[in-house]
């Protein structure tokens, strides 16, 4: 098996002696049945062999003191997907030829970076984007009880906050496809026993039934609108066959006055998910009124003159001070359309 570690042209670890890490788990959605599953398996996100060789480390991954002024320095890791579970897949079709490993992947990456000294590190973050944003959440504490109680160890889930709500014509779309995965994939036996022991294990893929039980510092980076959740889970096709929401969710200006409100909705459901994490004092929150999808990866979203910002401080400077305990961050947006710094995503 190969582990699914891609370095950069770079060292994977410079001279510091693994004392500050950051590990970066990569997203790519999930796959909930055997015909997702078995085309899965021929792409990037779900073989190693179709990954491409190299890939640039920006926003959070930077190297630059310019572009990434508190983690530049650090021993930087991109821990690649190719689960569709979010590294919590145990389970296999052998009729298929569909092998789900996705916990073993984590383990056997977290055993490979121990034995190259991460157990040495004195600061440690786990990080992950969109499918690994939700990793972070499910492997935040597993992260945590790798390390002495010494290490200072947090957890970053950016894009990662995916919610069960209602989809335009009153189904649950995400519903439907996180149950396909945790039944496909086996995916209940490695959800938190806090949960699955008051919820059914499909709920306990939902981020919402899981942040407040964590007992990892977390910081939940955010965009009240994810343009992911629009696009797939609120306004999916199937729930849209006459094409009435198309132009709204493709781009924002084009919604209507109830359309509107419909993402209003959404946004106070997402305030609501985080009310219990948020009064923690030890969790960080950055949750902007945008029209956007995984903020930490790109540059001109993490940490740049015009980078998104609440109350005049950027996301990389929000995470950092959270980080470091310089200041609380408890950052929330005021709704949509009061932020004139977002990078709105507009689809054609």
């Amino acid at each position: 098996m190969q582990y699914p570690l891609v370095p950069t042209t770079r060292s994977w670890f410079p001279s510091l002696s693994f004392k500050e890490l950051l590990l970066k788990e990569l997203g790519g959605g999930w796959c909930n049945s055997i015909r997702t599953c078995v085309f899965r398996k021929t792409t990037r996100r779900g073989s190693s062999k179709f990954m491409e060789k190299q890939i640039n480390f920006t926003g959070i991954l930077s190297n630059k003191a310019e572009e990434n002024p508190d983690f530049y320095n650090w021993n930087r890791v991109k821990l690649r997907y190719c689960d569709g579970a979010s590294f919590a897949g145990e389970g296999q079709n052998e009729a298929n030829q569909l092998y789900f490993r996705g916990q073993r992947i984590w383990s056997a990456a977290m055993e490979e970076l121990m034995s190259k000294g991460m157990q040495n590190a004195q600061q440690a973050l786990l990080s992950g984007c969109s499918a690994g944003g939700l990793a972070s959440i499910l492997h935040c504490d597993e992260f945590k009880d790798l390390f002495p109680k010494t290490t200072k160890v947090k957890c970053l889930s950016d894009a990662g906050l995916f919610l069960d709500a209602r989809n335009v014509a009153g189904g649950y779309t995400l519903r439907d496809v996180y149950g396909g995965v945790v039944t496909l994939q086996g995916v209940q036996k490695n959800l938190p026993n806090t949960c699955t022991s008051q919820m059914d294990p499909t709920s306990c893929f939902f981020p919402q039934n899981l942040v407040a039980n964590i007992k990892t510092p977390m910081f939940l980076l955010n965009a009240a609108y994810d343009a992911w959740q629009v696009q797939e889970s609120l306004i999916p096709s199937s729930a849209d066959p006459h094409g009435l929401w198309h132009e709204c969710k493709m781009d924002r200006s084009h919604c209507n006055s109830s359309q509107l409100q419909f993402l209003q909705d959404f946004r106070n459901q997402m305030l609501k998910a985080v009310n219990v994490f948020s009064k923690s004092n030890q969790n960080g929150l950055f949750i902007n009124s945008c029209f956007a999808h995984c903020q930490s990866e790109r540059q001109d979203t993490w940490y740049e003159n015009d980078s998104p910002r609440i109350g005049n401080k950027a996301i990389g400077v929000s995470v950092g001070d959270w980080f470091f305990d310089r200041t609380a961050v408890k950052a929330i947006d005021c709704p949509y359309p009061c932020d004139n710094t977002c990078h709105n995503l507009v689809f054609k």
